[in-house]
């Protein structure tokens, strides 16, 4: 039977928190990392907003309720399905400040100076969130803006419980020490000698007047005025180089989304400076090459073919992408079919190759782990996917003053060296190198697919740094070649290659011992890790029986990645 009311299904995770992983309905649907920020993206919906207007609540309700990740000083990628099928991206990653240079994490022998571009005020973008919200309002919301921040006013006026997830980073040693560091974080984050408990409130002032500024005025109440001169006067005391100009001078950017088909289905990603779309174009064009779904799921082989199409992936990655407003980028070349035969090609379908062997093909020219993802539709079939972070975990630790919001530490995603792997492993060149207002390599893959009918199938996305790319990849084959369930595709263990460093990652659950020492056999390097990814994932099925059914025409199945402590609701 279905319901027509809301639907949430509780269970208790395997692995760390208590979770709220799935949802069915057919008049909206929000998945994100945290109950509050769906419960407020639903309430949107149930009162006439469209997916924007929900997404964009979601979006200020993560900054207060998931401070890690969820942000107004970040930045982020939106991709927008209207319910007319058009299909559009909006870019509002951070920008580097008009002072930045290339050299400037680099010592006077030009070698990085280990923390600089991830722990200090030079650490920091231009923040891009609120004017990507903005910009996604503006052009396709139907709610007052200032109805849609008010929820997330009052939670930081007046505080929300804490839950698991929030009490362990909050009372961990590392990000004590971390945001001890500077005197606001440490004012609001941190604790003398107590710990937090979990459903203790958490309150946060600064932050509600600062959200209440941006009620009033727009994206004016966060780039001009009273935040913007905080932000400049805590660039001061950190010794920060964001100016009034950066500020007052950044603009989200809309843009033609990477687009192509994978067995019959369109599939909808970011452009650059996400690298998202064409490595997941790339992951998929390669795979097509073989009969995947006749291949016994997580086999030797089945693994091994994935590896391999990674790893030539991330090789490219590495060289060919960037900024595409300051570089010429071969998107269309390294997205086609006879590009991604070619790089199959190269694959020794038996042994894995050393990513030293593993160079970029050759085409006619020459992030964090600590994202949050949140996936909405609606009951007219408006879908949004978006991905947004301040990099790492409470970003550079650096709190604005008198604002209550932490700061991102995306300069890290510019290749500070030639060959220099940045935080999370992953190598870039002189195409993603520091200039002025330009914006830095992203793995953020949020995604749209539709079926071979052109109807709204999957919204898709997931932090995870450098394993979003493979993550999304995977949910996206488990659903369409294995035939999963959102639920199922979701919840199935991972693994991840980024051609260097030379390993593959695996969460440690539910590989065989067989399969896993016949890839070590065949020269893989295997490392564990507790989790890889949280794909917060919405899918789409078309109901049949349209006479019992009344007027709904969709199911939507929403799933929360257990991993960590998310939040599937639906009415």
């Amino acid at each position: 039977m279905i319901f027509k009311h809301l639907i949430i299904i509780s269970v208790l995770s395997g692995i760390l928190f208590g979770k709220f992983p799935d949802a069915m309905g057919y008049n909206g649907m929000v998945v994100s990392s945290n109950k509050y920020a769906s419960d407020i993206g639903i309430e949107i919906l149930k009162k006439g907003g469209n997916a924007i207007d929900a997404a964009v609540a979601v979006s200020f309700a993560l900054a207060v309720v998931h401070p890690g990740a969820g942000n107004i000083g970040g930045g982020g990628f939106m991709v927008i399905r209207t319910a007319e099928g058009d299909v559009t991206t909006i870019d509002f990653r951070e920008k580097a400040p008009s002072a930045a240079h290339k050299d400037m994490f680099l010592d006077d022998s030009l070698n990085v100076i280990k923390g600089k571009s991830w722990s200090t005020a030079l650490a920091s973008g231009v923040p891009g969130s609120v004017s990507g919200m903005w910009l996604a309002h503006q052009k396709f919301g139907s709610v007052n803006w200032a109805d849609i921040i008010r929820p997330s006013v009052k939670l930081a006026q007046y505080g929300f419980e804490l839950d698991p997830l929030n009490c362990s980073y909050l009372n961990s040693d590392y990000y004590k020490t971390f945001l001890s560091n500077d005197a606001e974080a440490k004012n609001i984050f941190t604790k003398d000698e107590e710990l937090f408990k979990i459903g203790e409130t958490f309150y946060q002032i600064d932050l509600a007047n600062t959200l209440r500024r941006i009620a009033f005025s727009g994206e004016k109440g966060f780039y001009e005025g009273e935040t913007a001169k905080n932000i400049i006067k805590c660039m001061e005391r950190t010794g920060g180089i964001i100016t009034e100009d950066d500020l007052k001078n950044y603009k989200a950017i809309e843009r033609k989304p990477i687009e192509f088909e994978y067995k019959g289905f369109k599939i909808y990603s970011m452009p650059p400076p996400s690298s998202g779309g064409i490595a997941l174009a790339g992951i998929l064009n390669q795979l097509e090459n073989i009969n995947l779904d006749s291949i016994s799921y997580h086999s030797s082989d089945y693994i091994h073919y994935l590896i391999e199409s990674e790893r030539n992936v991330y090789a490219d990655r590495s060289v060919f992408l960037g900024d595409s407003d300051f570089n010429d980028i071969p998107i269309e070349e390294l997205i086609s079919d006879e590009y991604s035969k070619k790089r199959w090609s190269e694959i020794d379908f038996q042994n894995a190759r050393t990513s030293d062997s593993v160079k970029e093909g050759e085409v006619s020219y020459f992030e964090s782990e600590e994202t949050t993802h949140y996936s909405v539709v609606d009951k007219w079939g408006n879908a949004v996917s978006v991905t947004t972070t301040v990099n790492g975990w409470f970003g550079n630790g650096i709190v604005v003053d008198d604002s209550g919001f932490l700061l991102n530490n995306e300069m890290d995603d510019f290749s500070s060296k030639p060959g220099h792997p940045n935080k999370y492993g992953l190598i870039g060149n002189k195409l993603n190198s520091i200039e002025p207002n330009k914006r830095m390599l992203s793995s953020m893959t949020p995604t749209i697919v539709e079926d071979s009918d052109g109807d709204l199938f999957l919204v898709v996305g997931s932090p995870g740094g450098s394993t979003i790319i493979t993550t999304v990849a995977q949910v996206i084959l488990n659903v369409i070649d294995q035939k999963m369930s959102i639920k199922n595709a979701v919840e199935q263990s991972r693994f991840h290659h980024q051609w260097l460093p030379d390993v593959v990652y695996f969460e440690p659950l539910n590989f065989s011992k067989e399969t896993l020492e016949d890839l070590k056999n065949r020269g893989h390097n295997i490392v564990f890790r507790r989790s890889i990814g949280e794909a917060n994932c919405i899918k789409i099925d078309k109901l049949k029986d349209k006479d019992k059914l009344s007027h709904y025409t969709n199911l939507y199945s929403g799933a929360a990645d257990s991993r960590r402590g998310a939040s599937a609701i639906a009415y």
